[in-house]
């Protein structure tokens, strides 16, 4: 039996009802027939489960509702439509650095994080010295805590956060906080929860660190769920539509795309299209533009790499160009 069950879920939000406008104005809204409501589906129709010891990684861009999702998931909010089902505690790490008072000293900060956990006085007296040694602010425990840069502010939250031991764990874009020495730390952390059983999901716009750490992959774009599966086949997918989606967001929607295609043995990612007459100027980001060569031969856009493997990295390429109809 799975650990974590979604079935059909979907999440709407509903702007411009009574509980927005008050009792008055939706009485003469109503009376006058001027009464509107719209409703906003962040989600819809999401289905995936998870057992024991997995980890899930949600991907996608922007405004595709994942942070919604995990809100349903660990409970915060119902859904408008389907079911979860959940078979053990749940623990989720989402905003990381809410819920501090600047005022406060860090160890007063701690102990506060520590009470809105769940966790009792006497388990914080027993792990406070564990935690400020993980955060790395042992010299500043007793400085306010408006005076931290906001990777310190991160690094205090994951490592209390992290002392949990549930059975549900999930994960907002919190393995990315801190400098790159904490984030080896803190996936190292993520890896002992979940080998102790746990079922992890994990939020992240890391593609490399979803390739590296989840085992199943949810893609989701605008609310619906594109597909859910195993994680190299998705995720090389997604990577496709991140660098074809920059194409169709140039400013001439003129140009379209026929093809995509990688060749993975030598690095070279080609891309055929119509309508380009000459390529202006171009940008990778993602990458050092000094590993890629980018030209135009007929009617495909080459890349080439020199090192760096395409499925391994999120990159974007960016062109401003002339089309035939420019030139006649």
């Amino acid at each position: 039996m799975s650990i974590l069950e979604v079935n059909h879920v979907s999440i709407r939000y509903m702007t411009g009802d009574f509980k927005d406008i008050g009792l008055k104005e939706y009485v003469v809204r109503k009376l006058k027939g001027n009464y509107h409501v719209n409703e906003f589906w962040a989600d819809r129709d999401i289905t995936f489960s998870l057992d024991k010891g997995e980890m899930m990684g949600i991907i996608g861009t922007n405004g595709a509702g994942k942070s919604t999702l995990l809100k349903a998931v660990s409970g915060i909010m119902e859904p408008t439509e389907g079911c979860i089902r959940r078979n053990g505690e749940v623990a989720a790490l989402l905003e990381l650095a809410s819920g501090f008072d600047g005022e406060l000293t860090v160890r007063e900060n701690a102990y506060l994080r520590g009470a809105m956990l769940g966790y009792s006085r006497k388990f914080m007296d027993e792990t406070y010295d564990s935690i400020i040694e993980f955060a790395e602010l042992k010299s500043f425990e007793d400085r306010p805590f408006k005076q931290l840069s906001s990777g310190m502010k991160s690094r205090l939250a994951f490592s209390i956060a992290s002392l949990v031991q549930p059975d549900i764990l999930i994960l907002d874009e919190v393995l990315s906080v801190g400098d790159g020495a904490f984030r080896k730390k803190s996936e190292a952390k993520m890896r002992e929860i979940i080998h102790g059983g746990a079922a992890t999901i994990l939020v992240s716009h890391s593609l490399s660190q979803v390739r590296e750490m989840c085992s199943k992959v949810l893609w989701l774009h605008r609310g619906r769920q594109i597909d859910f599966g195993d994680t190299a086949p998705i995720c090389d997918r997604y990577q496709a539509y991140l660098v074809t989606d920059s194409y169709q967001r140039s400013k001439n929607n003129s140009l379209s795309i026929l093809a995509f295609s990688y060749n993975s043995i030598c690095n070279r990612v080609q891309i055929q299209v119509k309508n380009i007459a000459e390529v202006l100027s171009t940008e990778i980001t993602g990458i050092d533009m000094n590993l890629a060569d980018v030209y135009l031969d007929r009617n495909c856009l080459r890349v080439n790499f020199a090192e760096i493997p395409f499925p391994n990295r999120i990159w974007k390429l960016i062109f401003k160009c002339k089309t035939i109809k420019d030139i006649r």
